[in-house]
């Protein structure tokens, strides 16, 4: 029995359908079992399963020590035959983006930070992590997670509240310069992005730029719009799904032959009143602004990975062939480091869905 129907109540469904041997992809099937939260949270009541491969990038290896405390909060692109990977490096200064790249999805070469903190009078003076990439046809635009807050060293863990801040590059690897004096989005008192206003996803429809953008609290996904990439965003009133989803950050595929969205996410749950990350969900739609909260189900938790026991943090999905790469960070507990839920020492995974997915019968 898994750690975490161990500490959940269960709830019994029935299978019902189910696939054919003949039928390729992944299939979104009626979970057999269904968490039961002790705070009430929804469950997720359909799984589309992921084939775990494991850890593919360990923190520790970085150059100059920039991720001697962790590697995770990963972002993937991929331009040509390179996969590109934004992590967030925990290093002697802090948290900040690095980037590692790789051909096969097997071996990485490592190329240190590609941000620095900002002076103490800048939003990112104690972070400049998380980095997602827009290619706007001329220029890589990269919207990046800062903050002024973070704890004590040596780990120097972002705190809140998160803003959204802008750099630039002419290429994918960088190098990257910051838009100073450009702050896309920022945190509002009183709105559901009270304290947390940080980066995620972005489409073009028509002339307008949606980014999918992480909300908290609690924990939810926002649309920001814009149709000036160098400008300020703005942030719709409501998140896209219900406040008490709990979930943040996104990374978006879209399936040409079935005309529909899967937003990748990260699931928060919570044991004895402590909240993390303990599971990647993906929700589905056909309509890129409007989504229903019953049509989610779990990609990756720890009952399809066993080398991260309670962690299964922010995924990034990238299409390689006829599969959907989804990268994620976790945490594999060790003699000096027991703790399996701490936000340090964590490394990046690598899990696969078979394309195309598979819609549950309706």
């Amino acid at each position: 029995m898994s750690q975490a129907i161990k500490w959940a109540a269960i709830l019994w469904v029935a299978v019902a359908g189910g696939a054919s041997a003949g039928d390729a992809g992944s299939h979104i099937v009626p979970a057999t079992t269904v968490l039961r939260y002790e705070d009430g949270r929804p469950s997720a009541r359909y799984r589309l399963d992921a084939e775990d491969v494991g850890p593919v990038l360990l923190h520790g290896e970085g150059p100059n020590l920039c991720d001697i405390y962790g590697a995770r909060d990963v972002w993937a692109f991929k331009v040509g035959g390179t996969v590109y990977l934004h992590y967030d490096a925990a290093g002697p200064a802090g948290w900040l983006a690095a980037l590692a790249t790789t051909t096969d999805l097997k071996h990485f070469v490592r190329k240190g930070a590609i941000l620095e903190l900002g002076n103490a009078s800048q939003a990112d003076s104690a972070s400049a992590s998380y980095g997602t990439t827009y290619f706007d046809g001329r220029i890589w635009r990269m919207f990046y997670l800062a903050t002024r807050n973070a704890t004590p060293r040596p780990g120097r863990i972002p705190a809140l509240p998160y803003v959204t801040l802008a750099a630039r590059s002419r290429a994918p690897e960088g190098p990257w310069v910051k838009e100073t004096g450009l702050i896309p989005f920022t945190v509002r008192a009183g709105t559901y992005y009270g304290v947390t206003a940080s980066p995620g996803f972005i489409v073009k429809q028509g002339d307008t730029y949606l980014q999918f953008f992480s909300a908290a609290m609690p924990r939810t996904i926002g649309i920001a719009r814009t149709k000036n990439l160098d400008g300020r965003w703005t942030l719709d009133p409501e998140p896209i799904l219900p406040r008490e989803e709990q979930i943040e950050n996104s990374s978006i595929y879209f399936q040409e032959s079935s005309r529909t969205w899967f937003l990748f996410t990260d699931h928060v749950g919570v044991r004895n009143g402590f909240e993390f990350t303990d599971a990647i969900w993906v929700y589905w739609s056909q309509d890129l602004e409007h989504w229903d909260p019953n049509h989610r189900a779990i990609v990756l938790d720890n009952t399809n990975q066993h080398w991260s026991p309670e962690i299964v943090g922010l995924p990034s999905v990238v299409p390689v062939g006829g599969r959907l790469a989804i990268f994620y960070d976790g945490r594999r507990p060790t003699r000096e480091h027991p703790d399996p839920i701490g936000h340090l020492y964590r490394d990046v995974g690598l899990a696969w869905l078979d394309l195309p997915i598979h819609l549950p019968d309706r």
